[in-house]
């Protein structure tokens, strides 16, 4: 794959963080698992067609829509005939890293013009059909309802707490503009309640710092997003804006509106009374070395039942481990091991810290759970944008239960990706299926 530009067209003003050197020690690359099957389309009615892509024709306002298409310009293409309609507010873009970046970028970006336009790579997306894998998805939102201005942050490897007030003041600023301004143009503006989304690099191992201090600053704006992927390859991952796709790099979003609306997680793990204490780490770079003074790895296995089994994503995502945060236990999720034996892991983590094995629970009815208490809170949503972690994928691969949950999530109008992490509120956090429901207008 082509690596993408490092600027692109400019169609909007960004925020640069303070440049330091790149990031030097990015994570080494992973031996990638055989590749999901692709799954194949579900019903959803009533739908059509424009080329290649696949239309949600439920959603007249928030437009929803995928390409599989190999060809960068023709996906983009087949994307924009998609979820393309009048006076677009904004437009949410998830690719396949396996697409031409340097030609996808531009090629979005001379189709939608002035639109704002965001996205991310990723390791599998979830489509208007369920989840797929070397494909684009993506969402239109309709000025009408919506109203949204973002901010990249470039090198994230200097991002501090400082730089999230004025991120969020900037950002402040043309959010009020723009409402302004649709009033004096007399549109009707979307002031209603807003929340933010953040995507960020999935290898920048800068998620839990950007994250809290960004909702420190937010004040009481919910905020969720995901880590950007790269199909389990762990080599580099890419943020969308500005018509170009970028490393080292996050994207912050705050969108107002006047439909009803609400931000979620679940997850689908229990904690067990099996526990062990972290007794040798390297924050800086996720790594544990040692627990319960044995090699990390050699221990770990131990714990869960599987000593002297290769360690494997599969069971990463069979086996995950938690942390007590706040009377919650949230997952911690291991990204591979290391020659050394040696784990390394998707969040923060530090000596002293005690993990306990987590036991699952019926992933299938967790999420039909979780929808029918959305559906209580917002109504039929006509959107959910879902950031679903990709252990969650591998666990639905082994247990075959893959085909099911992507009817469920066509069948709740879902569009997102799979994700090397989640970001909700303040926290950093894995193995959670986050995101946004979102529903009809508020009544006056």
């Amino acid at each position: 794959m082509a690596k993408g530009p490092r600027t692109g067209r400019v169609g909007g003003r960004t925020s640069r963080v303070p440049a330091r050197k790149h990031l030097d020690d990015l994570v080494k690359a992973a031996p990638l698992p055989p590749p999901a099957e692709v799954v194949p389309p579900v019903p959803v009615q009533p739908s059509g067609a424009v080329g290649r892509a696949a239309i949600d024709a439920r959603s007249p306002r928030l437009r929803r829509g995928m390409s599989h298409a190999l060809d960068p310009r023709q996906a983009a293409r087949d994307l924009y005939e998609a979820v393309g309609q009048p006076d677009i507010a904004f437009v949410l873009v998830f690719c396949s890293p396996q697409y031409d970046l340097e030609q996808l970028g531009p090629a979005l970006a001379e189709l939608f013009g002035d639109t704002l336009v965001i996205g991310c790579t990723t390791a599998g997306e979830i489509t208007p059909v369920g989840y797929m894998t070397g494909s684009i998805t993506g969402v239109s939102f309709p000025r009408s309802d919506f109203s949204a201005v973002a901010e990249r942050i470039d090198d994230l490897e200097g991002f501090e707490i400082a730089h999230a007030d004025a991120l969020v003041r900037s950002l402040s600023a043309r959010r009020n503009t723009a409402l302004e301004n649709a009033a004096a143009d007399d549109r009707e503006p979307a002031a209603g309640k807003s929340f933010a989304l953040l995507l960020i690099d999935g290898l920048s191992v800068r998620e839990e710092l950007v994250v809290s201090s960004i909702y420190s600053a937010l004040g009481d704006i919910p905020l969720f997003g995901g880590s950007a992927g790269d199909d389990l390859k762990f080599t580099r991952t890419w943020i969308l804006h500005d018509g170009g796709f970028r490393s080292n790099a996050a994207v912050l979003v705050l969108v107002d509106t006047v439909r009803r609306f609400t931000v979620f997680r679940t997850e689908h793990f229990v904690s067990s009374d099996r526990k062990m204490v972290v007794t040798e780490a390297d924050p800086a770079r996720r790594i544990v070395t040692e627990i319960n003074a044995e090699p990390a790895g050699r221990e770990y296995a131990r714990m869960v039942g599987l000593e002297g089994e290769p360690l494997t994503p599969m069971i990463f995502a069979a086996y995950p481990v938690v942390v007590r945060v706040g009377g919650e236990y949230h997952v911690r999720s291991i990204q591979k091991v290391n020659d050394d034996e040696s784990l390394t892991f998707f969040c923060a983590i530090d000596e002293g810290i005690v993990l306990t094995v987590a036991e699952g629970v019926d992933l299938v009815q967790n999420l039909e759970s979780l929808f029918s208490r959305l559906h209580e809170d917002v109504g039929e949503p006509e959107l959910i944008l879902g950031c679903d972690c990709i252990l969650r994928s591998l666990e639905m691969e082994q247990k075959q239960i893959k085909h099911l949950v992507s009817k469920v999530l066509a069948r709740n109008n879902v569009i997102g990706f799979c994700t090397y992490g989640e970001q909700f509120n303040a926290m950093h956090v894995n193995q959670t299926f986050t995101g946004v429901a979102i529903g009809a207008r508020c009544e006056s």
